[in-house]
């Protein structure tokens, strides 16, 4: 009799405790929040600034140019980015001329849509949106501002007390969509149709990633035509990998890309191969002793290899490496003038 009582409880425990871990399991592959409410599109990206600060502690990333109108917002509403903006996760509309059919409708050129999440003042940010604003629309209680930005229309949209959201898609469906996924509990299998498909490639615990539809032939492809053959999707993720496991801190980048055929996986990594080998021969003509040291270990951590219709690249990229490209790429930095307000301290 003991065991009959017994065991239906044993039983429960079980079944409970297995829940519990599946439930674990699926948030964990899951695209973090702010990605599973961004609408469809044709690329994604997304990075974690609170980890890369706990990552950078005690070393100061290249300054943010303040301009004017960065002041004032400041001013305005206590929140700035560089220091209050933890995750942020963008998607990219293609026009819709594009092959492949892009999700940026009749836009001649891309559109964005984007979900920020940060410790943000929201009476003071939404005070800020309604002085700045053309129009406001009130949609499922929240209220969506309408901005005019270099001649397009920007709806932002706070959505709680951490989340805001913005899309310049000339759709107002696209950012209304948004505020309807805020509104619905959390599901590990939400989240746009690319996202769904491809995140599962993204490394566990990545500081930035990036899922992307790349096509050779579309107007405005870059250097992508120099790489791919034919269309293919993109997946570059980047984890942090401390001195224990290499030489220095470093990113540990993973780059694969699915291609057509396995022909064509085996021709990417033939192209990455010759560039590789070049660099390499342009280090030896100029002498080991004027290269960069992390540059070095860069191109040298470098392997590609391919599996199927695959083309897998993986790489340690040096946080001093990583460091001095962003100061090469970041703008001097404009002092305010003397009229401009100071950014108030904000308060925690």
């Amino acid at each position: 009799m003991r065991i009959k009582r017994t065991l239906p409880i044993f039983l429960t425990v079980v079944l409970v405790a297995a829940a519990v871990t599946l439930a674990v399991q699926l948030r964990k592959h899951a695209p973090p929040e702010p990605a599973r409410l961004l609408p469809g599109a044709d690329a994604f990206f997304y990075v974690d600034l609170g980890k890369i600060r706990k990552v950078n502690a005690g070393k100061e990333l290249p300054a943010v140019s303040h301009d004017p109108e960065y002041e004032r917002f400041i001013h305005e509403t206590g929140f700035q980015f560089e220091r209050d903006l933890d995750e942020a996760a963008f998607a990219v509309h293609y026009p819709g001329n594009w092959p492949g059919s892009g999700t940026g409708g009749s836009a001649p050129d891309p559109r964005f849509s984007e979900v920020l999440k940060g410790e943000f003042d929201g009476e003071r940010v939404t005070a800020y949106l309604r002085q700045i604003a053309q129009a406001v629309e009130n949609y499922q209680s929240v209220d969506i501002f309408t901005i005019r930005v270099e001649g397009r229309s920007l709806r932002v949209a706070v959505l709680n007390a951490d989340l805001v959201a913005a899309s310049n898609h000339d759709d107002p469906a696209v950012i209304r969509g948004i505020v309807d996924r805020s509104r619905r509990l959390a599901s590990p299998f939400g989240g746009p149709a690319l996202l769904r498909q491809f995140y599962k490639h993204v490394q566990f615990a990545s500081l930035a990633w990036v899922v992307a539809r790349v096509d050779p032939s579309a107007s405005g492809a870059g250097g992508w035509s120099a790489l791919f053959a034919g269309p293919a999707t993109l997946v570059v993720s980047g984890t942090y990998r401390s001195p224990l496991h290499l030489k220095a801190d470093a990113v540990r980048l993973r780059a694969e890309a699915f291609t057509g055929d396995p022909g064509e996986a085996r021709a990417v990594i033939d192209k990455v191969n010759v560039f590789v080998a070049l660099t390499h021969t342009g280090e030896t003509a100029v002498g080991m002793h004027g290269t960069d040291p992390d540059v070095k270990s860069f191109f040298e951590s470098i392997e590609v290899k391919q599996e199927g219709n695959r083309a897998v690249l993986n790489a340690a990229l040096p946080f001093g490496f990583l460091r001095k490209m962003l100061a090469e790429s970041a703008p001097d930095r404009t002092q305010p003038s003397s009229s401009s307000p100071a950014a108030p301290a904000k308060s925690r």
